[in-house]
């Protein structure tokens, strides 16, 4: 058997292992960005973990929740929070618990809104002047006793 006829027989062995090495690769490369992705993420929920006992609040949630909830862009929270229909939800969150006709507004703990603030300093900096201006129109005051 000469060379060339050993090299032919060969060959499909050859692009298998450069199909695994590239396989392996690519692999390697996407559990980098998760990593990094979750290294990120656990960061900012220790980062507002902090923020959040520095603020006075009692009960933080584990930085293991907030890292899945929040992520490293902040999720939910960081969507237009100063947009029309997130402050009608805020509004209507903002009420004695009642619905329909006997559902009323409510002056609002200065602390309660103000997680929302620390949230948005954490994940979404670029977003919290436009969402102050929000709460500026606000009636808040000190309600719930600690």
């Amino acid at each position: 058997m000469s060379r060339t006829e050993m090299a032919a027989r060969h060959r499909w062995i050859y692009i298998g292992a450069i199909v695994l090495l590239v396989a392996m690769v690519v692999i390697g490369l996407i559990t980098y960005t998760q990593q990094h992705a979750t290294n990120e993420s656990y960061r900012k929920a220790a980062q507002l973990s902090d923020d959040l006992v520095a603020a006075g609040y009692p009960a933080v949630p584990d930085q293991g929740q907030i890292a899945r909830l929040l992520g490293t862009d902040g999720g939910a929270v960081c969507e237009n929070p100063a947009g029309a229909l997130k402050n009608a939800l805020w509004k209507v969150n903002l009420s004695n618990g009642a619905t329909g006709p006997g559902q009323r507004p409510i002056v609002a703990d200065a602390r309660a809104v103000e997680a929302e603030a620390i949230v948005l300093n954490v994940y979404c900096p670029d977003q919290l002047d436009a969402f102050r201006n929000k709460l500026d129109d606000l009636e808040t005051d000190d309600t719930v006793n600690n």
